[in-house]
């Protein structure tokens, strides 16, 4: 048994997500997390909303709520939309932890003490109509790379490019609109990022296993258009982790906070920190995960996130981390993805456009959505939501090859043998064929869920679910039935273990569904397959089982016309 860390990018707190967030980080990484939990390893998957920042600010004043308010208010949202996808978060934390805030300060003074904090005063935007200084996501303009309109002042939505507030041309205020701006100084601390270049560069030379989308954007950043720059760590906001407290080795910082990508991914150790305390654990339970001198050298840690959070968490977390001179735990792994477009179209939490957490669950089922999007996880290029491909592939998929195997032994045998696994009977041949090829299918399924190479285990899922379907259409138990009812009922004894099989083996994509498909079978056991003929004489002649209702409705021509239509605007 291994034990495995396991994060995905935590979400802004602003607002509801859409699938393209879902499927950028949270799902892919409960699908490992379900995986590795199934093969028996030790697991601790963490997650949390991103609560400080500009977002933050910005969001609650629209809503008219105190920052605090609106943020614990929209953790809710999100926590319960997490638990209506099936996302098995051992904690779901917030970056505005008590934790959190300590943990911050902690390897701020750690940095300093290592030389790589520096006080600098600099040059920053100034709105007189707002009376304030505006942090770099408080700047709206046209970005000088792509032309986009609407980039922000710490980067460009659209190219993804990293800006500085005075790189975009006409720029305006994003609370109030004014283009009266003007520029002051102030002062702020910077994370010498610069003097961490060398052993930044080794370290990712050393994840060979990489994929070369994660590997790509962290030498870009290393290397091109001057290399790995000193960035500001702190902004003048009011809501944040302060950065002048008792202890603090510098002075002058007072109405200051750490910038919000400085602190927010140090919330996925603090998480592990709240997980602890959540389960009235001490600290040595959360330090086995995150402290190599306390047991974390034994843990493999993966990250998930899309291709846009690759620099921070590449770069930026590791020079904090390694900066701080604490035996920390690095990550091992970093599954990046691209991004899920949708139907002609960019998805966008800015904009309101496309189907979001929210509106997919109103509609449809968690497994419907989780096992679309997984099985079209946009791996090695963007990938695109459409309702045609998606009312195909459930129909298809779900529907006509998984549900309708599970429908029609569970009916046939009802109707010939009665509802328990019948007797008599020997496997044959054909049997034994069908054993060897799905031995072979599994340990593949394995190995690409080993890899997370997402769609390719989806792949060989549903050729594992089309397998049991070509059995019983060659084997043909109701045309067996007719001549030796004792060889039919080897055939459906055999087709029912399948049914358990295939719950085993689908529970990391479709939860709800594997759950059910085990409650039909009146078993618990959901051990992973090691022998494969074992496992298909797992439920012995006489076990009881029911029929289960229909597994997957398939989704009609009207649903997806009606479905199309309805999400072709821009949400409100």
């Amino acid at each position: 048994m291994a034990r495995h860390l396991i994060t995905s990018a935590i979400p802004y707190i602003n607002g509801i997500k859409h699938l393209g967030n879902l499927v950028g980080s949270q799902l892919p990484a409960d699908l490992y997390a379900r995986y590795l939990r199934g093969r028996g390893h030790e697991v601790l998957f963490l997650c949390a909303t991103d609560e400080h920042g500009t977002p933050a600010e910005l969001a609650a004043a629209k809503a008219g709520k105190p920052v605090a308010a609106y943020c614990a208010e929209m953790w809710q949202v999100q926590k319960d939309l997490a638990d209506g996808f099936r996302l098995s978060f051992d904690h779901f934390g917030r970056s505005s932890s008590e934790q959190n805030r300590k943990l911050t300060q902690h390897l701020a003074v750690k940095l300093h003490e290592n030389g790589l904090i520096e006080e600098v005063t600099e040059k920053q935007v100034y709105s007189k109509a707002d009376g304030r200084f505006l942090p770099d996501r408080y700047i709206e303009g046209t970005c000088p790379n792509c032309g986009y309109e609407k980039a922000r002042g710490d980067q460009c939505e659209n190219c993804t490019k990293q800006l500085d507030p005075t790189d975009l041309i006409a720029p305006r205020s994003a609370i109030s609109g004014s283009t009266e701006l003007e520029v002051r100084e102030t002062k702020h601390l910077y994370l010498r990022q610069s003097k961490m270049r060398g052993k930044l560069d080794g370290w990712i030379d050393s994840k060979t296993d990489w994929p070369v989308l994660t590997t790509s954007i962290a030498k870009k950043w290393l290397h091109d258009e001057g290399g790995l720059r000193d960035r500001g760590i702190t902004r003048d906001l009011d809501w944040g982790i302060p950065v002048q407290f008792e202890g603090a080795p510098w002075s002058g910082m007072e109405g200051k906070v750490f910038y919000v990508w400085f602190d927010a991914p140090i919330e996925y150790i603090a998480c592990g920190a709240e997980w602890a305390e959540a389960h009235a654990l001490d600290d040595a339970a959360w330090e086995r995960w995150w402290r190599t001198d306390k047991g974390a050298e034994n843990v493999r840690y993966t990250q998930f996130m899309g291709k846009d959070n690759v620099p921070f968490h590449t770069l930026s977390f590791p020079a904090t981390l390694i900066g701080s001179g604490e035996p920390w735990k690095l990550v091992d792994y970093i599954k990046s993805f691209n991004y899920l477009t949708y139907d002609g179209g960019q998805f966008s939490t800015s904009q309101g456009r496309g189907v979001f957490m929210d509106q997919a669950l109103e509609i449809l089922p968690a497994d419907y959505w989780r096992w679309w999007l997984l099985s079209h996880a946009p791996e090695g290029g963007d990938a695109e939501f459409t309702w045609d491909n998606f009312q195909m592939n459930v129909n298809k998929d779900l529907a006509d090859v998984l549900g309708n195997f599970v429908s029609r032994v569970t009916k046939f045998c009802r109707s010939k043998f009665g509802e328990a696994v019948p007797e008599g009977g020997e496997t044959g041949p054909r049997e034994d064929a069908l054993i060897a090829d799905l031995a072979t299918r599994i340990r593949a399924y394995e190995a690409h869920m080993e890899a997370i190479d997402i769609r390719k285990a989806a792949a060989e899922l549903r050729a594992i679910w089309v397998e049991g379907n070509e059995y019983l259409q060659a084997a043909a138990p109701w045309a067996t039935y007719k001549e030796s009812p004792e060889q039919a009922a080897a055939q459906i004894r055999l087709a029912l273990n399948l049914v358990r099989l295939y719950a085993v083996l689908s529970a990391p994509f479709i939860p709800d569904t594997a759950a059910r498909m085990l409650a039909a079978m009146q078993t618990q056991d959901a051990g992973w397959p090691g022998d494969v003929a074992e496992a298909l004489a797992h439920l012995p002649a006489g076990h009881a089982f029911t029929v289960p209702d229909v597994l997957f409705a398939k989704i009609t021509d009207d649903q997806r016309e009606d479905w199309q239509a309805r999400f072709a605007g821009v949400r409100a």
